[in-house]
């Protein structure tokens, strides 16, 4: 009888402790972040200047509440990556990264957490960390399944244009371009190019192609690439760069791109850089820098045309 009972009380105590509930228990934690950033401002721009967030809305900030939460409550891959994106859409940039961080402890091997982080990285001025992040996203997906990215913030349509495999190439190119390595950019782009036959990456891309071509004096081969763009074209998200695509190839004059003033959207901020870029490959450097200049008056320094003009006036690329 004291047999059983013994034998009863050792797998009661087994029971209490089997692994399954000790994971779930660690799963329950919350989120602990260990930053090294201390400062209430975000970055400071290759300029010199502090750059602090924009106030977010409301609807952002329960957009906010809302992933958190779910991660709170089920800490898996997908909502950490949520948490993270749209922390970053509150402006907290700082605190993006240290989820990626976080995440990445976790699933060292994963190419999403280092696609974001490595976007981050770009918007916070840190280019050789995203590089590092990028490149090691790009070994990880080789021979892996390219898929449609959802849109964190979707375009009116709520159709998702962009995939996986193609932002990381996009930011990929994008920090090579503002570290001023323009070959390795213009490799990037071309990658990005060849991953996906949607109207909008085919313009996204090869509008960064043909400026990279012509900052390295290669006018036909920024032309060639121009064969594929047409009016006909159904771009949903990316109508800046098809408008700027349209006006390199003569679809449309100058007069036809130039943005209105007061928007600070990065849709504005890209056609202004895309202007100002093609001031200054044909010659006109005073004309861009004045134009890169107006476009660093907005607010909205997060935006790749801002990052762009930024990087220009900080570090000129030689032409000559």
């Amino acid at each position: 009888m004291n047999k059983y009972l013994t034998l009863l009380l050792c797998v009661s105590l087994l029971g209490c402790n089997s692994p399954k509930k000790e994971t779930q228990q660690e799963e329950a934690q919350p989120i602990t972040l260990d930053s090294a950033w201390e400062h209430d401002y975000q970055a400071i721009s290759q300029l010199g200047d502090t750059l602090y967030p924009r106030k977010a809305s409301e609807k952002m900030l329960s957009q906010l509440e809302e992933k958190k939460a779910a991660f709170d409550s089920l800490p898996s891959l997908d909502n950490l990556i949520w948490y993270g994106r749209f922390t970053a859409y509150t402006g907290d940039y700082r605190k993006a990264i240290d989820i990626y961080t976080h995440g990445l402890e976790k699933f060292p091997h994963e190419s999403r957490l280092l696609r974001h982080r490595g976007h981050r990285y770009i918007t916070v001025r840190e280019f050789d960390k995203a590089i590092a992040d990028l490149e090691k996203a790009v070994e990880l997906i080789q021979d892996k399944e390219n898929m449609i990215e959802e849109d964190g913030l979707p375009n009116q349509y709520n159709i998702p244009v962009s995939t996986m495999h193609g932002n990381i190439y996009y930011h990929l190119g994008l920090a090579y371009y503002l570290n001023r390595n323009l070959p390795k950019a213009l490799d990037a782009y071309k990658e990005c190019l060849s991953t996906s036959r949607n109207p909008d990456n085919v313009v996204s891309a090869t509008h960064w192609v043909y400026m990279i071509q012509r900052r390295l004096a290669r006018n036909q081969a920024a032309d060639s690439y121009l064969k594929i763009i047409h009016p006909e074209m159904k771009v949903l998200e990316n109508t800046s760069y098809y408008q700027a695509c349209l006006f390199y190839k003569g679809e449309l004059e100058l007069d036809d791109i130039y943005p209105t003033t007061g928007d600070n959207s990065p849709s504005n901020s890209a056609i202004q850089y895309a202007i100002g870029n093609w001031y200054w490959y044909n010659g006109n450097a005073e004309q861009a820098e004045g134009i890169y200049r107006t476009l660093l008056a907005n607010e909205d320094w997060a935006g790749f045309g801002f990052i762009a003009a930024e990087t220009d006036l900080a570090k000129p690329y030689n032409m000559r």
